[in-house]
């Protein structure tokens, strides 16, 4: 990391927050799904973004590996670079939010400190939505075949095998997964968000 410049000026735009979100007819949001790999946080969130969509809204999804092929390419798996990643999707999704703009976060984001940073950052516009379901099952759907890979010696530090998963103590939305199909899991977050976007 480089030395930070005492010479940075925060630009303050005359177009606020509240004008962009009239034209929207919405308000800016950060739905963040966390849980484990194979939980059902991408597909959760691409049915969200599709509901929301029929609703009028305008969304955007910010996944994982989608991040870890572009701005966050320069990461590896340490518990330093996850807690980089999740900070840098933060500051990504507060500028979204700003813009007025529905953003549906799925990471596994394992540490309760780096989720909270980010309930710090965002406020009361931040929606953390835990996808609970036993590592047993998500192993058992394995989408993309990582479960198969740290059993082979092939992974190392995955979280809920060999690295930690901190369960968020209070989430605003859990979600069992493994118990409801799509439909219901996205209208669990519909019926919670409805009034406020």
């Amino acid at each position: 990391m480089g030395i930070k410049s005492n010479n940075i000026f925060c630009y303050d735009s005359i177009i606020k927050r509240e004008h962009r979100e009239r034209i929207l007819n919405q308000k800016g949001k950060l739905i963040w799904i966390t849980g484990f790999s194979g939980a059902g946080k991408s597909t959760m969130a691409s049915a969200l973004e599709v509901e929301l969509y029929n609703m009028g809204k305008l969304t955007y999804i910010l996944d994982g590996d989608n991040m870890r092929n572009g701005l966050n390419s320069d990461l590896g798996f340490s518990e330093e670079d996850r807690s980089e990643n999740i900070r840098r999707v933060a500051e990504v999704s507060k500028l979204f939010v700003d813009a007025g703009i529905i953003i549906i976060a799925a990471f596994i984001s394992p540490f309760r400190k780096d989720r909270n940073k980010i309930r710090n950052l965002i406020g009361k516009d931040y929606v953390e939505v835990f996808a609970n379901c036993p590592i047993e099952i998500c192993e058992q759907r394995d989408p993309k075949g990582l479960y198969s890979k740290i059993r082979n010696g092939q992974i190392k530090n995955f979280t809920g095998i060999d690295a930690v998963y901190e369960e968020p103590e209070n989430p605003d939305i859990t979600i069992n997964t493994y118990e409801h199909n799509v439909e219901e899991c996205v209208q669990s977050i519909i019926s919670y968000i409805r009034d406020d976007i």
